[in-house]
């Protein structure tokens, strides 16, 4: 069975750091990627990467201050975030499929249960 499980939130000032995790076990994806939900608003695509060749994309509003990267051998997915804001308060979640790194969410079948991020001001 397909299993993903997020780890690292938590809750941080303004302009400070986290990392979070994804472990992904069960299969192998062609791209893996991260989306977030704030309370009252629709999930939104975070960042994206191809798990093999290592090719990422990102939304505009991360660009500079996150970071998507994968372990392969670990089966681990992860994202680096700098400079964090009061805005960036979401519950995040992994996702994981094989039809591109695209912003859409139907793009990926399998989800994480998210781990909370909470940036205070």
């Amino acid at each position: 069975q397909v299993t993903l499980v997020e780890s690292g939130g938590g809750l941080v000032q303004a302009g400070g750091s986290l990392r979070l995790s994804c472990e992904v076990s069960g299969r192998t994806f062609s791209s893996l990627g991260w989306f977030r939900q704030a309370p009252g608003k629709e999930r939104e695509f975070v960042a994206a990467i191809n798990w093999i060749g290592g090719g990422a994309g990102y939304v505009d509003f991360v660009k500079g201050r996150f970071t998507i990267s994968r372990d392969i051998a670990k089966n681990m997915l992860y994202l680096e975030m700098n400079s964090l804001k009061p805005e960036d308060t979401a519950v995040y979640y992994c996702a994981a499929g094989n039809y591109g790194i695209g912003l859409n969410s139907r793009q990926y079948d399998y989800w994480g249960q998210g781990t909370q991020v909470t940036v205070s001001s």
